[in-house]
Formats: C-alpha cells, structure tokens, sequence
C-alpha cells in the first residue's frame, strides 16, 4: 500500500494524472463531465417521477360499450373501415351479421376531395386543400337508431411543387391517412360515449 502512495505522489509531482482523478492540482477530483452527466441524469429521473403523480398517463384508446361490431355500407377496400378495424383490434370482435352483433356502424358517405387554395398569375398551383368527409350512424341489431347520422370532416393544406410530383403525391397520401386517423379517433370517441 506505501508503494502504491509513493506512486501516486511521484506521478503528482511530475504533473501526470493517475486514473481516476480530475487534472493536476485539484486535489484528486473526478472529472467534471461524468459528475455534470450523472447530476443532469438524477434530475431527469426526480422530473420524470413526478409525472404519474400529476395523473399524467399516455393516450389510450375509449372504452366501448359493446364488443361485437357489425360494419355495413362500407365500400370495398375501403379505408375507413380498414381504419376502423385497425383501431378495435383486440377491443372489440367483427362479425359479419347484423343479427349477431351488438352495435351495427353503416357508412352513409366517404369523401376525398381537393381544390386549388393558391395559385400564381401564370396559373399554376401552389397550395391546395385536401378534404374528406365521412358520414356515418349508428344502430342496434334490431333497427333501432342508437346514434344519429354524424358528419366528421378534416381538412389540411399541401403545398405543390412541379419539380417534385412524386414526394407530393406520397405527401398528399400521408395527409389523407393522417385524416382518416383523425376522423376515426373522433367517432371512437363518439361510440364510446354510447351507453350499453
């Protein structure tokens, strides 16, 4: 152990820093960097553990009142009703008769549409507005209405480029999906409110 101090002071007075220590003439310290990364890592985590406390929780989808869903009037392949068994998935079961199911979800109308928001003098578009509209209620097996006929509606603005078609159109795609996210949270919503 005696040669071990010897070493370490030999190595101080020559100016060299032993593993482990901060630079010369600071005592023997440990470097700053880790002390500075593992102070800002303890207040992270003192930050972070406050957060259940506040009732801060992630998003999770509504509760349902009915667990057998019957889907009519959707077109075929239509996106919407692709949407919507994505967003029951593991909530709620399809089935294919009305007879069988709890709630019955006719698709009354769904509508892509897009205009020219901003053009230039020369005529050529620069910002469109892409739509989509989507009609739908809701009824029991038997014929009763259980919700009225609801419009959802979302709307975003794209702008356009001649020299870049192709990224556009992948973006206007991306909108519509993004559209069609929000239009289905927004009717999960309005279903979950339905009593059982």
């Amino acid at each position: 152990m005696a040669g071990a101090r010897a070493a370490c002071a030999a190595r101080r007075a020559a100016g060299a820093t032993p593993p482990g220590a901060g630079a010369a003439g600071d005592g023997g310290a440990l470097p700053r960097r880790p002390v500075l990364g593992m102070a800002c890592a303890i207040a992270a985590a003192a930050a972070l553990s406050g957060l259940p406390g506040c009732g801060f929780r992630l998003r999770e989808p509504p509760r349902l009142a009915f667990s057998r869903l019957h889907l009519a009037g959707f077109e075929p392949r239509s996106p919407l009703e692709a949407a919507l068994r994505r967003a029951l998935q593991g909530q709620a079961s399809f089935v294919a008769s009305p007879a069988d199911a709890d709630l019955v979800l006719r698709a009354l109308a769904e509508q892509r549409e897009r205009s020219v928001a901003a053009s230039t003098a020369a005529g050529q578009v620069r910002e469109l507005q892409l739509r989509l509209r989507v009609t739908v209620r809701a009824d029991s097996p038997d014929g009763r209405e259980r919700m009225p006929p609801v419009t959802l509606r979302q709307a975003r603005d794209l702008r356009t480029n001649e020299t870049a078609a192709l990224a556009k159109a992948i973006e206007e795609d991306a909108l519509y999906l993004a559209m069609l996210d929000d239009i289905v949270d927004q009717l999960l919503r309005r279903l979950a409110a339905l009593a059982a």
